[in-house]
């Protein structure tokens, strides 16, 4: 048995607050949370991303933190032909998909874009 249950929140590291915003709270609708000292946060079910700033990071950190860096993959609360259709609205290119690959616990269908850090965006359904 693992000592790990789930995933609270991670971390991304971006250059541009308000496009990286724009991004995860106007295209993904991932709900804004503010905390601490002008900390930010995307919250979505119940997890979070907390963001860093590049060259503003909080304590600890990671080691090199480094906008770009992640590759991600989201589950989504609709239907995945609503989420095409959102990023099609918002004029978010999709790079590849929907493709079929396999999730953690099981086949999903993905379509993969970047962020505005060129982080690899994957969101996909449970097929």
């Amino acid at each position: 048995m693992s000592l790990i249950d789930h995933l609270d929140h991670l971390v991304l590291t971006c250059v541009d607050v308000k496009a990286t915003k724009r991004f995860y709270v106007d295209v993904l609708q991932m709900e804004l949370e503010t905390f601490g000292e002008g900390r930010m946060a995307f919250r979505f079910g119940n997890q979070k991303i907390n963001l860093h700033v590049r060259g503003k990071e909080y304590e600890p950190k990671a080691h090199i933190p480094a906008p770009g860096a992640l590759d991600l993959c989201f589950i989504a609360a609709v239907p995945l032909d609503r989420v095409i259709e959102r990023l099609g609205q918002m004029n978010v290119p999709i790079i590849e998909g929907p493709v079929e690959r396999t999730g953690a616990t099981r086949k999903l269908r993905s379509v993969y874009m970047r962020d505005p850090d060129f982080n690899l965006i994957e969101i996909s359904e449970y097929l």
